[in-house]
């Protein structure tokens, strides 16, 4: 009898031990949410799509993106930070939304460090300053010149307010101290079909959401927002490399709710640092401007803490607020 019942214990105590590396073995059983808090057609939208279904194919799961656009990504980066916390439900966000919206908003309904578990950003974006074909400014330079001769008389649309593309629209405009008439929109889409149209004159775009138009020749280039010159568009200049000091590289990265298992943290981190190693990945994201990046969840969540006071002191000199 006490033979039989040590046994027992020890087997207990064997499942005890394994059943982390079990847990991880069996996830994912289901299929896997995607949250994406902005819209369709945008980079967020389309650096998702081809994460989630590199994800699927290694994993033999369906990673469903969702998109749930609002309130510049607050509505669907809150929707996820009160999901279950079993690894089924996670955000594929942008900084703007996780690291800008805590100092543009009074209230965001998330702690961007309280409720998520950081697993690895995913890539970087290149964003452009774009025009319409028949407004005459060719690059920044005479961009300030046209808008300080007609102050309030040059629009710039965005993919809505609190968005990433609104926001440094903003910075520049404190930067060269010009005025623009800022038109939000309801996605990135949106706002790029009417520049084209020439509803608006001028617009940030990433590249996700304009490189086509870009290279088709439907729109013209005035400079890249990000630090460096940007792969897809090389011969373009950096608003930097005329705004001293002007510059964003926006970061896109998956998180989970908080209190999501370590093991399934650590295996889809392991899984996205082979996704963005995929050739395939690499010439997907390539294809839309965008360039691989990864790291730790550690090194992710020293990230997010150190981007939060950054932009906050960016978002206050910048005057913008949204309510």
């Amino acid at each position: 009898m006490h033979m039989k019942r040590r046994t027992l214990m020890a087997g207990a105590l064997l499942t005890a031990l394994l059943s982390p590396s079990l847990a991880q073995d069996k996830y994912p059983s289901k299929p896997v949410t995607v949250v994406v808090p902005q819209a369709a057609g945008g980079a967020n939208d389309a650096i998702a799509r081809i994460i989630a279904q590199q994800l699927g194919q290694q994993l033999g799961q369906q990673f469903i993106v969702e998109n749930r656009p609002g309130a510049g990504g607050n509505i669907g980066t809150a929707a996820a930070a009160k999901a279950r916390p079993d690894g089924y439900t996670l955000v594929l966000t942008v900084n703007s939304a996780h690291v800008i919206n805590p100092a543009l908003y009074r209230n965001t309904g998330f702690d961007p460090v309280k409720d998520f578990e950081p697993i690895s950003p995913v890539a970087t974006a290149g964003y452009v300053l774009v025009a319409n074909n028949g407004f005459a400014p060719n690059n920044i330079t005479e961009l300030v010149a046209a808008a300080k001769a007609q102050p309030g008389k040059i629009y710039i649309g965005s993919a809505g307010n609190g968005t990433l593309n609104h926001l440094i629209g903003e910075m520049l405009g404190k930067a060269t101290d010009i005025q623009m008439v800022h038109v939000p929109y309801k996605g990135a889409a949106a706002a790029v079909t009417d520049l084209v149209g020439g509803q608006v004159q001028v617009s940030v775009q990433s590249l996700p959401s304009s490189i086509a138009f870009i290279k088709s020749g439907k729109i013209k280039v005035l400079g890249v927002v990000n630090e460096k010159r940007v792969a897809a568009l090389p011969n373009v200049p950096t608003l930097g490399e005329t705004i001293k000091g002007f510059g964003s590289t926006p970061w896109y990265g998956l998180l989970a709710p908080a209190g999501t298992p370590r093991d399934i943290i650590n295996r889809l981190q392991q899984e996205i640092s082979k996704a963005v190693e995929s050739p395939e990945v690499r010439e997907r994201l390539a294809g839309v401007g965008c360039e691989p990046y990864k790291s730790t969840p550690e090194q992710f969540a020293s990230l997010i803490r150190e981007d939060l006071p950054k932009w906050a002191k960016i978002v206050k000199d910048s005057g913008a607020k949204l309510d």
